[in-house]
């Protein structure tokens, strides 16, 4: 069982590789330190579709199963959800699809401003429009 944060950030270190073996896209880590009294770290991914979610989650429980460790539950797995959860216990695994991750948006729910690890990451929207306006001659 994992009991302290440092070990806790060694686990989703290796989950991160783990996750991107199996070609999850923009793996995300955000720390809760000091934010949750449930985990220390949410780990978070995009699956392309359902089948790819299911295959994620069944690697965390692989690798979970490898280490002994617990998994507390899995939710949203048999009713083919746009959004999985893997439960760790201090270590919260999320598949999401695509559109799924874009409305719930937890890493902006949970994280200060610019405390987001992420891999893979999309362009940013807002400073892609920002260079828009100011490569746009003005009339």
């Amino acid at each position: 069982m994992v009991t302290t944060h440092a070990e806790s950030a060694k686990l989703v270190t290796d989950l991160v590789k783990c996750l991107d073996n199996k070609k999850g896209q923009e793996i995300a880590v955000v720390d809760l330190l000091g934010r949750s009294g449930f985990a220390d770290f949410f780990l978070i991914a995009t699956a392309t579709s359902s089948t790819h979610i299911a295959t994620l989650a069944n690697e965390v429980q692989r690798f979970a199963d490898e280490r002994r460790l617990v998994v507390r539950g899995i939710e949203g797995l048999a009713e083919s959800a746009p959004w999985v959860l893997v439960d760790l216990g201090d270590v919260l695994v999320h598949l999401f699809l695509s559109e799924a991750r874009e409305f719930y948006s937890l890493e902006k729910l949970w994280s200060p401003k610019g405390a987001v690890a992420r891999e893979g990451k999309p362009k940013d929207k807002e400073k892609e429009k920002e260079k828009i306006k100011k490569e746009k001659p003005v009339s």
